[in-house]
């Protein structure tokens, strides 16, 4: 019923993934699409705006990639998603008949806000857990995490 947008789950994806399994190396996006089957384009585009947005670093050459720019306990799933609906023209319009005004806008703001309350309380750090939990490997070059 309600969820996040496809775009928006699979560049999750892409961040967990570098999340995941640190490495030395910074993770190219090809091989991250390879894994994801995404196409270069739309996660190239994505990554781009969390680098802005300060979640990702870019590292540039031919050994370059994508890294995360802060430790994955102080980048919340929230984070993520607001960096890259930032981008996004409100599809929303204002409500024109007194009604949506008075109920449906309060009621869509609200469910938006929970649901937002919900994302910035879960880190990429605990999504990390999860993973091991679940027994889902990771592709860990140095056993270590990142730290500033």
């Amino acid at each position: 019923m309600l969820s996040l947008p496809r775009k928006t789950v699979l560049a999750l994806e892409a961040v967990l993934d570098i999340a995941y399994g640190v490495r030395a190396e910074p993770v190219q996006a090809k091989r991250l699409t390879g894994r994801q089957g995404l196409g270069n384009r739309y996660l190239e585009s994505a990554m781009q705006k969390l680098v802005r947005q300060g979640i990702l670093k870019g590292v540039r050459g031919p050994r370059g990639g994508y890294r995360l720019a802060r430790e994955r306990r102080r980048i919340s799933v929230g984070d993520i998603v607001r960096a890259l609906a930032e981008h996004e023209a409100e599809a929303t319009t204002a409500m024109a008949s007194p009604l949506g005004q008075a109920v449906v806008e309060p009621l869509n703001r609200a469910i938006h806000d929970a649901a937002m309350r919900q994302l910035d309380a879960l880190s990429l750090e605990e999504l990390c857990e999860q993973a091991r939990a679940a027994g889902v490997s990771g592709e860990r070059e140095d056993g270590g995490d990142f730290v500033i």
